[in-house]
Parts: C-alpha cells; structure tokens; sequence
C-alpha cells in the first residue's frame, strides 16, 4: 500500500474539523443541569379532570416559558387534601417522562388559592434541581411562578 499524500492527509484532517463545527451547529442545547444555570419560571398547570383531592392525582403543565417545566410534564399528589383540614400538602413529583422528575411538596390552602411548591432533587435532567414557585389556583387553572437553579455537580 503506497503511503498517502502530505494533500490527502490534509484535505481528511480538514473534513473532519469541518464536520465537527458543523455538527457543533445542529446539536441541542446543553443539559438543564448545567452548574450555575438559575432563573425565573413562569407557567400554568391544569388540573380539571384530574384533580380531586386524592392521593395520586395529578395536574399537567399547560404552558411554560422555561424548560425545566415542559409543558405536558405533570406534577403527582402523593397525599390527599384535607390533612389537615383546608389544606391540600403534599410530597410531589413532577414527572417530565423518560427518567427526568424532580422531588418536592406543595402546600395550596383551599379557601385562598394561594400556596407554594418547592422542589430540592431530581433524576435526569432535574439532577441538582431546587425551584420555589409561588401557586395560584383561583380555578382548574393554576399559576406557577417562582425561580429554579440547578446546585453545581457535588
């Protein structure tokens, strides 16, 4: 076998840093757990048909403007409302499918609307996952509102 050119070897060195810069382009975002990534959640979940005040009940994420909270994810009811009284507290999981959900509780005072959800872990993309989200459910619909970050890999 003759030994290639000084040109060819060239011209293959080149396609192949042309091809990773090129696949650089086209490939998604990094991972949600990035260290240091942090910032502002703004969604609606749904509840209506799913939500009854049992254990393992569930609403669904609407809409959402970040992707810690994709829209479809749900977030599950561990505990019934009612214990205690006027109060709907419960262990949560928001489950957005394929291993990534993130761990927490949710406390809605009934007569109000007006509660707060905080989530501290996760699995998946959620890995170093913490959020305080502001809830208001004057109906069905609720309004999330509140910050997430992400703790720098331990």
């Amino acid at each position: 076998m003759a030994p290639k050119s000084s040109g060819t070897i060239l011209r293959l060195v080149l396609t192949l840093i042309g091809g990773y810069f090129a696949a650089s382009l086209v490939l998604p975002e990094p991972s949600l757990t990035a260290a240091g990534r942090s910032g502002r959640i703004h969604a609606t979940k749904a509840c209506a048909g799913t939500m009854f005040g049992n254990a393992g009940d569930w609403c669904t994420i609407a809409s959402s403007d970040i992707g810690p909270l994709p829209v479809g994810s749900r977030l599950l009811y561990s505990q019934a409302a009612g214990v205690p009284a006027g109060l709907l507290d419960s262990n949560v999981v928001l489950d957005a499918g394929d291993g990534n959900r993130a761990v927490g509780r949710c406390t809605l005072d009934m007569a109000t609307g007006l509660g707060l959800c905080t989530f501290h872990e996760g699995t998946g993309q959620f890995v170093g996952f913490e959020a305080r989200i502001d809830v208001n459910c004057p109906s069905d619909d609720c309004t999330l509102d509140g910050s997430y970050k992400f703790r720098p890999n331990d």
